[in-house]
């Protein structure tokens, strides 16, 4: 029969040459969350934004309506109330779309700067972690190429 070699050791040495450095995972992993906590921070803030202003809508709204279901003594005045109502809520829904607008617009605004920043910020990490490659490689190398001279 024959001998099957072990490969074993020699991909343990492999390996060994090319150490994994988990410093820059967890550095990665903690600067993904920060930003995700920001994100989620800017989301939140503009749907409470949002569901005050469609609160404050309804109720304006609402109000709004109760001079329309009140008893009136002329037919004409029944015409007029539905008219003022009509016109003050298209009224209210310029303002509230401009409100719900300016929230978006916001929104939008802090995002960019976040995902900007986040671009930066890992630009300059795969700048750093490149040149520590390239310095690990050429090191490994060297030493491989002057164990193998030694040889």
């Amino acid at each position: 029969m024959a001998n099957q070699q072990d490969f074993t050791a020699i991909f343990k040495d492999m390996m060994g040459s090319f150490p994994v450095d988990t410093k820059n995972m967890e550095e990665t992993f903690r600067n993904q969350t920060a930003l995700a906590e920001k994100l989620s921070a800017a989301n939140l803030e503009a749907a409470q934004k949002s569901t005050e202003l469609s609160a404050k809508w309804a109720q304006d709204t609402l109000a709004k309506f109760g001079e329309v279901t009140r008893a009136k003594s002329e037919p004409a005045d029944y015409a007029k109330s539905m008219s003022d109502f009509a016109s003050a809520s298209a009224e209210a829904a310029s303002e509230h779309m401009a409100a719900f607008a300016e929230i978006a617009k916001k929104l939008q605004t802090e995002t960019l700067e976040l995902m900007l920043s986040a671009g930066k910020d890992m630009s300059d990490d795969m700048t750093a972690a490149a040149k520590k490659a390239g310095t690990d490689a050429q090191a490994a190398t060297r030493k491989a190429t002057s164990a193998a001279g030694s040889k």
